[in-house]
């Protein structure tokens, strides 16, 4: 039995480690991708999961592939295509250690996944499905993968979604907005963060919390609130977590491992998302913004994820 399956993109997150005096970058490559982030969180914390997407067959691909099998991500889902070429995303970094990105993405690999080159069989055997917005930014996967939401919502499966906005993938911030807001209603666990919050509705993350709940159909609402935590709603209880004090280095993907960590424990308590209590929200919420902390101590995404140990202590 899978316990969350995820679709998107993988890619290669290259980011800058220093400038020269011209101002071009050193960089190091990385593997990325927020939904193989989000499983490499829940592997790390004892779940299974799967993937379904598509890399180039080249160096990088390749790479990526062997990264997720290292996780413990199955990979039988993932297709490897000659025609096109493995994503790549560039990341530069302010003082702060927030992030820009630039991408070389036209078209991606990931891009390029079709409606019958899923393998359906891994959603019928997983018991949640996960998906991001960046597989709706283009054809022919955001056909693909509307009809896996789709596919996974007939079969009964718990739909959770982060909208993992990135401005410069879309031809327009109408169009994304639009994708964002159609993920949002076929979601029963999101997580959003304050940042996307504004983008959508210029609001507070509280506002945008209860939208979720009463707009949107959302069972489980989670706002990431940067180094002030999150927060976690649901229609009876919500409870807003800190999080721990850290020197950030990276941010990068640390909201995918916040997702991946709070659907762990989600799982563990192994309840109705509608009874939910605020102590059910805390155990959820207080591990996640450890996790999501702790890596950006580190570079990269899947690199950076700590041990469930670390977490603890953090807490």
């Amino acid at each position: 039995m899978i316990d969350v399956i995820a679709l998107g993109e993988l890619l290669i997150d290259f980011a800058s480690k220093s400038t020269d005096g011209d101002g071009y970058p050193t960089m190091a490559a990385n593997p990325g991708g927020a939904p193989g982030n989000f499983l490499a969180a829940l592997n790390a914390y004892g779940k299974k999961t799967a993937f379904l997407g598509k890399v180039g067959d080249d160096t990088f691909g390749r790479l990526l592939l062997g990264t997720l099998n290292r996780a413990g991500i199955e990979t039988k889902g993932i297709l490897v295509d000659s025609s096109v070429f493995t994503t790549l995303a560039f990341v530069t970094f302010d003082a702060k250690g927030d992030r820009s990105f630039s991408f070389a993405r036209k078209p991606g690999a990931d891009t390029q996944l079709k409606w019958e080159e899923v393998d359906t069989s891994l959603i019928d055997e997983a018991k949640v499905f996960h998906f991001g917005t960046l597989s709706l930014t283009d054809e022919p996967v955001r056909t693909a993968t509307q009809k896996c939401v789709a596919y996974a919502r007939e079969k009964g499966k718990l739909i959770t979604c982060d909208p993992n906005l990135r401005i410069a993938l879309w031809p327009s911030e109408e169009a994304a907005k639009e994708q964002i807001l159609w993920s949002l209603h076929q979601a029963d666990v999101v997580k959003i963060s304050d940042n996307e919050v504004e983008f959508l509705w210029n609001c507070t993350p509280e506002e945008g919390a209860e939208k979720l709940l009463k707009e949107f159909g959302v069972s489980l609402a989670m706002v990431t609130l940067g180094p002030d935590g999150c927060l976690l709603k649901t229609a009876n209880a919500s409870f807003r977590a800190p999080s721990p004090k850290v020197h950030p280095i990276d941010t990068t993907g640390a909201g995918d491992i916040f997702g991946g960590s709070a659907v762990a424990r989600l799982l563990e308590l192994n309840k109705p998302i509608g009874s939910l209590t605020q102590e059910d929200l805390a155990y959820i919420g207080r591990f996640a913004a450890a996790a999501a902390s702790l890596s950006t101590e580190h570079p990269g995404g899947i690199p950076s994820i700590p041990a469930k140990e670390a977490v603890l202590n953090a807490m």
